[in-house]
């Protein structure tokens, strides 16, 4: 390992870049448990901290740790349409006006309690009236945050909020969609005009398309609440809400193939319980929620320098490794020829698999049910310790 040398100690620059852990600790907690736990093994060493989001809950807060801005504070409707306060954060990216919005702040799995949770009618309403705001300000991007929320309306409640048609029929949840006629969305058409100008970005770890074996109401709609009927019930609207679509919109034609594009296959479509979709038929495209935070951070300059990058998350699964903060970090670093090391609260991968995405070690925080009872318990304490221990082995 480099490291460079001051006086008669040597000490090692790392670079704290990891995502939250799964709803005990943010990602910007995480990094300063990392770097507490880190400099009371080695204090000589260099740490500079880079919090990062797959597009979740928190996603706003490290995107202002990264470049600042000015947030300003909203009231908007939660799924279930229950008043909540929201922000959007506001930056001047080269000049031009950009609103970071994390729609879970709105239409998050984690405003519902257990009883609550049924993407039947929950509406992503919210998310509108925040872009609204965003809009009111002066904003010509929008990055649209997707990942953490409890709905699965095909972003029909967002079209609702900026006034695309019907609220009663696209606002009360998934299921209503299954009725809906082309006369209520008939000012889809007047939105895309007003949003001529405005750069639309869909944020979020998630390719999944709109429909099929591999859409949201097959594959995350359980997870916000879904039975299986639910979810079949819940794909027949999404399949209405796509056609009344189709009516109203000219097909644009595939630049490459000369095929008309079917915007509910894109990837990420179904991202957000579908609101990928509703950006994507306003003229949105879709980005790496990752990607979009290690672009405010300037992640590559960050890189630059360090010896060692420390990341991690509540689960290292399949999934992370693919699309996910740690796999992406690996990436990042592997390009500079510098080691990442992972912190996780659980190894779901073995050591094949973290070794092809990059990763020099996984590490699980806690092993078992009496040191899984432990952190949860204290997990700032918890990290702190684990990133200690990690300390002693990497740090020189």
């Amino acid at each position: 390992m480099t490291a460079a040398a001051v006086g008669h100690h040597v000490h090692v620059r790392v670079l704290l870049a990891p995502d939250s852990f799964s709803g005990t600790l943010t990602a910007i907690q995480a990094a300063g448990a990392m770097a507490a736990g880190w400099s009371c093994r080695a204090p000589a060493d260099v740490l500079t901290q880079a919090p990062l989001s797959e597009g979740g809950p928190g996603f706003v807060d490290v995107v202002e740790a990264a470049v600042g801005g000015t947030s300003i504070g909203v009231t908007v409707s939660d799924p279930l349409g229950r008043d909540v306060p929201a922000a959007v954060l506001l930056v001047d990216e080269g000049g031009v006006l950009t609103a970071y919005i994390e729609a879970a702040q709105a239409a998050g799995l984690h405003l519902l309690g257990a009883g609550e949770r049924n993407p039947m009618v929950t509406s992503s309403y919210g998310v509108g009236q925040m872009m609204n705001a965003a809009l009111g300000a002066g904003a010509r991007r929008m990055v649209v945050a997707l990942g953490g929320t409890g709905t699965n309306d095909g972003g029909a409640g967002l079209l609702a909020a900026l006034g695309a048609g019907d609220t009663t029929a696209l606002a009360a949840g998934g299921a209503a969609l299954a009725a809906l006629g082309t006369g209520q969305l008939d000012g889809l058409g007047s939105v895309i005009d007003s949003l001529a100008g405005v750069e639309l970005i869909a944020a979020s770890s998630e390719f999944m398309p709109l429909l099929g074996f591999t859409g949201c109401s097959a594959v995350t709609s359980p997870v916000k609440g879904a039975s299986a009927a639910q979810s079949q019930i819940l794909e027949r609207a999404l399949g209405r809400l796509v056609g009344v679509v189709e009516a109203i919109l000219p097909a644009r034609d595939d630049l490459l193939t000369g095929r008309p594009v079917r915007i509910d296959r894109l990837p990420g479509a179904g991202a957000g319980g579908g609101l990928g979709f509703a950006l994507f038929a306003l003229g949105g495209v879709h980005q790496s929620a990752v990607e979009a935070v290690m672009r405010a951070w300037e992640f590559d300059d960050l890189l630059v320098g360090n010896d060692l990058v420390v990341t991690g998350q509540g689960v290292l699964d399949a999934r992370s490794l693919a699309s996910g903060v740690v796999g992406s970090v690996a990436q990042a670093a592997l390009a500079h020829a510098i080691p990442t090391v992972v912190l996780a609260g659980q190894l779901a991968v073995g050591r094949r698999d973290t070794m092809a995405a990059g990763i020099s070690g996984a590490y699980a925080i806690a092993d078992g049910g009496v040191q899984v009872d432990a952190a949860m318990a204290d997990p700032v304490g918890t990290l702190e310790a684990r990133a200690a221990r990690l300390a002693a082995t990497w740090s020189c």
